[in-house]
């Protein structure tokens, strides 16, 4: 069997008495046209009018596109080129258009991945505007939460505001698109850490996307910025979309959502003693802070006191540095446990997901990292699958049970 890892696969063997199940998500075909798809759409929402029919019924002189950073890879080479075109046919120059890429807090990209996520023709035509989590920030004021709104102040001040993105499963929020493209997307570091803080009570035991106080708050969030239209995709692990949804930013999420949940959420009978899981290669698995979502994934799948063998090549090591600074300062996974309920900051609460692991699991990771970051990470580093798959045979004496997770970052386990 092979699994992703970076941009390669990495091969080995298990014997298939050992194995519960293979964890695929259930594919849905990609569209065989789907750019006619997203012109469909824009012309048939979701609990909004066409596209074309708001844009024209406003003065519209600042225009802005929230678009996804490169960690989530969206295929707009299929969605912006009709979005474009109505926005241009509504009489709205390109120089009122802006496109702000919500990196929330990572990095900006390199001008050769902004070409290669937007293609050459967008890039060099529309001002793109990176998100800055620290600065340019318009305070919209206390959510209902207490949890104080700021946003990214081209967008808080644009006569019109659309969102595009893709729908997969989060481990924190249920879902990604829609309303993650206001928060954390644009929004100010404060605001972001504090909706992050209540990930401690659902990562153990995550609720129903409709009580997920995560999700929630990010709905009232686009609500206050007033999000006026979205564009979003559901893709396959191809990478193909399958759904194109567009309108109202609940309504035509929550329709991607119900087609994303039918795909991803796979639902078990049973915990095994071991997963082998992959991040999903190359973007999914560029750093451990991206790459985390599938240990988490497969955590749901293992009993207390199992293995999780985690395929992630990391290209670019730790990817945040907060995470590594309290990776470095932990000398044990309770000690972040503790101090994420002490006090929430970005980057340590990717040090507490991974922590909380390990406190009950041992993680065994095939990866670029070094020996020495690896245990850095209350990991045990194993140079290939294979060496992990016959150290679960001497660990267990041959007697144990796998679940094999190839689409470890975008499959979810839902074992009741």
């Amino acid at each position: 069997m092979k699994l992703k890892y970076g941009r390669k696969k990495l091969e080995f063997k298990i014997e298939s008495s050992k194995v519960l199940d293979i964890l695929k998500a259930k594919e849905k075909e990609g569209l065989a046209a789907p750019q006619a798809a997203v012109e469909r759409a824009l012309a048939d929402p979701t609990g909004s009018a066409p596209l074309a029919e708001l844009l024209t019924a406003k003065k519209i002189d600042d225009l802005v596109i929230i678009v996804n950073d490169v960690t989530r890879y969206t295929p707009y080479h299929h969605m912006l080129p009709p979005l474009l075109s109505i926005i241009s046919e509504a009489g709205i120059k390109k120089e009122q258009v802006t496109f702000i890429v919500a990196t929330g807090v990572h990095s900006p990209h390199s001008p050769e991945q902004n070409k290669e996520i937007f293609g050459k023709k967008i890039d060099s035509n529309y001002n793109f505007i990176y998100h800055n989590c620290d600065h340019n920030l318009a305070d919209l004021g206390k959510l209902s939460t207490g949890n104080r709104l700021k946003i990214n102040k081209k967008v808080a001040e644009a006569d019109f505001v659309i969102t595009t993105g893709v729908i997969l499963p989060h481990y924190m929020a249920g879902f990604s698109g829609g309303r993650k493209s206001i928060l954390p997307g644009v929004a100010g570091r404060e605001s972001i850490e504090n909706n992050h803080a209540l990930m401690i009570d659902v990562i153990a035991d995550p609720p129903e996307i409709s009580e997920n106080p995560i999700s929630q708050e990010m709905f009232e969030a686009a609500a206050k910025v007033g999000v006026d239209f979205i564009l979003n995709v559901v893709t396959n692990s191809s990478r193909e979309i399958v759904q194109v949804t567009a309108g109202n930013y609940r309504q035509a999420w929550e329709d991607g959502v119900n087609t994303s949940a039918e795909m991803y959420h796979l639902h078990l009978a049973k915990k095994a003693d071991a997963a082998i899981v992959s991040s999903g290669g190359f973007p999914r698995d560029i750093n451990i802070y991206q790459a985390q979502k599938a240990l988490d994934h497969a955590e749901h799948a293992v009993k207390k006191g199992g293995t999780i063998i985690w395929v992630a090549e990391c290209s670019e090591g730790y990817g945040e540095e907060r995470f590594e600074k309290w990776m470095n300062e932990a000398q044990k996974p309770e000690d972040n446990v503790k101090r994420i309920k002490e006090k929430f900051l970005l980057g340590g609460h990717k040090a507490f997901a991974i922590s909380k692991v390990a406190v009950e699991k041992e993680i065994i990771l095939i990866s670029d990292l070094t020996v020495e970051q690896t245990d850095n990470i209350f990991a045990k580093k194993m140079t290939s699958i294979q060496q992990a798959v016959d150290y679960l045979e001497e660990k267990y004496k041959g007697d144990y049970s796998v679940y094999i997770l190839p689409q470890g970052s975008l499959t979810v386990p839902v074992v009741k």
